[in-house]
């Protein structure tokens, strides 16, 4: 079923109350998801960007014309679904900012819990003056960009130190401020004699890649299997400036649904448990499955996970033998042999 947010997005234009953009134009539509109701009259070309692989997907399954990255501009008008990210949605902001074409419609829609208030407040702060409405547990604004709307874009830029004094993020990545508590017990006991192909599922912005390389700088190739499309180019970006030795291959991929073709000596991992705002344990428990599957006779798997997740029986099923090899107050770190 498609977010509610997504019918309080596309209410200006279904009420009347805005008037739809043209056909002809071009609309930019940031933060996309499958399943958005198009208004009558709404004759634009929605150009759609979602790089989470699997909304990626459900919007390519409905011919929707979805990009992972930001298309050429310029656009006509501009569309944006925020989210519980407050750093992605000012970035979004800004890019709306400066590809939209001043005196273009930009509408955005969210929930309380996704920010609409604090970017209203942005909004005013920037002094762009905006219309909004409230339906469907949301709230939809809209206003037309300013002739110094790349000015404007200009005061939401926030520079930011690379993590850990080396890696690149940015918001919206998962753990994007400091590496993971949870990373960075698995990556204390990452091996130090690998030399065989290894996959990193889940790779993210590539902390553990990088330190399985460090540590074990025999290792033959790292694979990286990221679903969110940002993430995987920052990886790439941060393996080469930080172990540019390495060989190294990079696959945008949602683990939970695509088959591996691959098979590795080793597999780590960090999985996920929560799809977009949704909890779901079961998404770990799939990529979990995904990585056994993925390991030759006689390869390894070590994880972290939260404490609580039950991934032991989900070990003891696919794999030869299986135990624990460390916690501490929040995290276990699980390893495997097929």
């Amino acid at each position: 079923m498609a977010r509610e947010t997504l019918k309080t997005l596309f209410h200006p234009f279904a009420s009347g109350t805005v008037e739809p953009p043209a056909e002809g134009e071009r609309v930019l539509f940031l933060g996309a998801e499958a399943g958005y109701p198009v208004p009558d009259g709404f004759g634009a070309a929605i150009v759609a960007v979602q790089g989470f692989r699997p909304l990626y997907r459900r919007l390519e399954a409905q011919r929707v014309d979805v990009h992972p990255a930001l298309p050429e501009g310029p656009f006509d008008a501009g569309l944006m679904l925020l989210n519980k990210h407050r750093g992605e949605n000012e970035s979004r902001l800004a890019t709306l900012l400066t590809r939209v074409k001043p005196g273009g419609l930009v509408v955005l829609a969210g929930s309380k819990e996704d920010g609409i208030q604090p970017m209203r407040k942005l909004l005013t702060q920037l002094g762009i003056a905006f219309d909004h409405m409230p339906k469907y547990h949301g709230v939809a604004c809209w206003f037309t960009v300013p002739e110094d709307a790349a000015a404007l874009s200009g005061r939401l830029a926030r520079p930011q130190g690379l993590v850990a004094g080396r890696f690149r993020t940015a918001p919206g990545m998962f753990s994007h401020e400091r590496p993971d508590e949870g990373s960075e017990l698995l990556a204390s006991r990452l091996p130090a004699d690998f030399d065989g192909n290894a996959a990193d599922f889940g790779a993210g912005w590539g902390f553990l890649s990088v330190a399985l390389a460090e540590k074990s700088p025999r290792t033959a190739r790292i694979d990286l299997f990221e679903a969110d499309h940002a993430a995987l180019e920052a990886a790439r970006e941060n393996l080469a400036a930080i172990v540019p030795d390495l060989q190294a291959r990079f696959f945008w991929q949602d683990l939970a649904a695509e088959e591996v073709k691959e098979r590795y000596d080793m597999v780590i991992m960090n999985p996920p448990f929560h799809e977009g705002h949704a909890a779901e344990p079961g998404l770990g428990q799939a990529m979990i499955r995904a990585a056994i599957k993925a390991l030759r006779p006689g390869g390894r798997l070590m994880l972290v996970a939260n404490r609580g997740l039950p991934y032991e029986p989900i070990l003891a099923e696919g794999l030869r033998e299986s135990g624990e090899t460390c916690r501490n107050a929040r995290f276990k770190v699980l390893w495997g042999r097929k």
